[in-house]
């Protein structure tokens, strides 16, 4: 199967392009999700703006929304479907690098220093680990669960390293809503709106996301370096004071 046809074709030539039936086909071009065909001598001809058309409104249905979304989307997004959905998808994905990982309980008990359930339950609570079933947890950051291990090792008991994680967790989320703010208000002029967005305004706000990503990473830990530095002086000082 081609991305785009570079030719009309009729609709049962369409059908086969997309692997789409041509029941539904007609479907989505009645609900206006279609554009009409070129009609000649009674035979509806279609382009590569229809199979492209169908190929977003497949891709939306996997991805989870109902026809009633596409169709609300197609009519708002002032022909820029395909890059509003490019766009929530990447802001979706835009912050996370880590692949999950599976591990099993016993491998996760050895990591927090033995059976604990009460640490067990909190991890979960926090969305550290998630049970998915036949003692089998997923991780979506193993790099917080391996920190967490290396306290663990260090003598620090599991829920005193994840009282550490919620607090990150917290602040995490305070910061990640600043900067979400500031992309709204500063970058986006103070909204996001599919009906006043053309297609190269949906570019410019992907590259922008793009290189905000980089940028607040590096201002987040160039701050937690300041603020450590501060806190390390002070309990030096404080200690030596003792002595």
């Amino acid at each position: 199967m081609s991305d785009q046809p570079d030719r009309e074709l009729t609709i049962d030539e369409l059908a086969r392009e997309t692997g789409m039936t041509v029941r539904n086909i007609r479907a989505h071009q009645s609900r206006g999700l279609l554009p009409p065909p070129q009609v000649r001598a009674r035979t509806g001809y279609y382009g590569p703006e229809h199979a492209a058309r169908l190929r977003l409104i497949q891709e939306m249905q996997s991805e989870g929304y109902n026809l009633k979304a596409i169709e609300r989307l197609v009519e708002a997004s002032n022909g820029a479907g395909q890059q509003v959905l490019d766009f929530g998808r990447m802001a979706l994905s835009a912050f996370t690098e880590e692949e999950p990982e599976l591990i099993t309980l016993a491998d996760l008990q050895q990591r927090i220093g033995g059976p604990d359930q009460k640490a067990l339950r909190k991890a979960e609570r926090l969305g550290v680990i998630r049970a998915i079933g036949d003692g089998t947890y997923e991780v979506p950051s193993p790099t917080l669960l391996r920190a967490g291990s290396e306290l663990v090792a260090m003598g620090v008991p599991a829920t005193h390293a994840l009282a550490v994680a919620e607090q990150i967790q917290r602040h995490s989320r305070a910061i990640s809503d600043a900067f979400a703010r500031l992309f709204i208000e500063d970058v986006a002029g103070g909204q996001i709106d599919p009906q006043t967005r053309t297609a190269e305004d949906w570019a410019e706000l992907a590259e922008a996301l793009t290189r905000l990503r980089p940028l607040a990473t590096e201002a987040v830990a160039a701050g937690f370096q300041l603020e450590m530095a501060k806190v390390v002086e002070r309990e030096l000082a404080r200690v030596l004071r003792r002595t």
